[in-house]
């Protein structure tokens, strides 16, 4: 027979359901928005950081399930944000606090995520959801109130018609539509860059203009000719959402612009310079997300925590004879880092702008510099 549910008031909230396109599902309490969504489930290992997580482009179309289990006891403030909205669909916690124990508070994170219209499923053993995901793989999900409207099979069904983030352009939908100034005030050097926008979190536009650095941050589909009639001395590629192979555009003027400018990527930067360069592309079973991930910079055998948020990797054997390996994961032994041996031109695919998580690659930005005034 199959399985209905009537609505169960819980401390002002109603229960919620979660329920993955692998059959799994996962019950909770349904606080923030009272909306429904769906998306990519994924798990963020940071113990800090929410705002900025939730803020960031590359969340979009997943729900973020956090492995800490005490979410929003500092609150929100207009300070972390990492770009001008959410965009993650969706935050699933053991605990949500209700208070805001933080002086640059402004509001708790319930009271922020009910403006945003972004639901939150309270009360869910997290753990296992996460050994679920560690399991199975990263599947689609879809988190709806429990009501004598549908059935689990239902929703079960509904879940397994989600798409995939295999083959989605997300960088369209992320990205600004007009290009943007953003000037440095540094008593140094001044360089001017492009920065394509697939997703283009504030902090690395804060740390560039720290550096010297005058950014004009464009569309993501703007072409080489374009960058090339404005005269910067450098292009940066942005971290961003969804599948690097779909953003075709991109990699065709990345592929232009070899060898004319120096280029520095990160995130899905990194994998579209990499597509760019030759390289081939997967989706991982378990993507990277969170602010503890090993990285070893294979030149020196140093070791970086580094802060991560991508579901697709670089494939190792797809690296043509010009392109070296700079950077590997320590977990997974996937590759981190490329640079090619022909062009000025290097990217990584974890986040040295951080926040949130530690800033051990920061020095990333200080090669870029160097690279500009060689």
């Amino acid at each position: 027979m199959s399985e209905y549910y009537s609505p169960v008031k819980m401390g002002g909230t109603t229960d919620g359901l979660l329920v993955l396109s692998n059959g799994r599902f996962f019950r909770g309490k349904l606080r923030g928005a009272p909306v429904e969504a769906t998306g990519e489930v994924i798990f963020n290992t940071s113990m800090t950081g929410y705002q900025e997580i939730l803020t960031d482009p590359s969340y979009t179309g997943q729900i973020v399930t956090m492995t800490y289990p005490q979410i929003g006891n500092y609150g929100v403030n207009p300070d972390d944000m990492e770009s001008k909205t959410t965009h993650a669909s969706a935050l699933v916690v053991r605990e949500l606090s209700q208070l805001s124990s933080n002086w640059r508070a402004t509001q708790t994170l319930e009271e922020w995520l009910i403006e945003c219209r972004i639901p939150v499923l309270e009360g869910v053993d997290t753990r296992s959801l996460v050994k679920a995901i560690r399991s199975s793989g990263e599947c689609s999900g879809l988190l709806v109130p429990l009501d004598s409207r549908h059935t689990l099979d239902e929703l079960r069904e509904e879940a397994l018609d989600l798409p995939s983030m295999v083959g989605q352009n997300l960088a369209r939908q992320v990205s600004t539509h007009e290009s943007y100034f953003w000037p440095s005030e540094a008593k140094t050097k001044q360089f001017n860059i492009i920065a394509y926008d697939f997703g283009i979190k504030y902090n690395i536009l804060r740390i560039m203009n720290s550096l010297g650095m005058s950014v004009t941050v464009v569309p993501w589909n703007t072409t080489a000719e374009e960058v090339l009639e404005m005269n910067p001395q450098g292009v940066f590629l942005s971290n961003g959402p969804g599948d690097p192979a779909a953003v075709n555009e991109a990699v065709e003027a990345v592929r232009i612009l070899l060898g004319n400018l120096p280029i520095f990527g990160i995130c899905l930067g990194h994998q579209i310079l990499s597509l760019a360069l030759g390289c081939q592309t997967y989706k991982l079973a378990c993507g990277h997300h969170g602010g503890n991930h090993p990285v070893m910079d294979v030149s020196t055998n140093k070791i970086e925590i580094t802060s991560h948020n991508h579901g697709f990797s670089v494939d190792e054997k797809s690296l043509p004879k010009n392109v070296s390996v700079t950077h590997r994961n320590l977990n997974d032994q996937t590759v981190e880092g490329i640079e090619s041996l022909i062009h000025p031109a290097y990217s990584v695919q974890y986040h040295p702008e951080a926040t949130p998580g530690p800033r051990d690659a920061s020095y990333l930005f200080g090669r870029f510099l160097e690279m500009l005034k060689s």
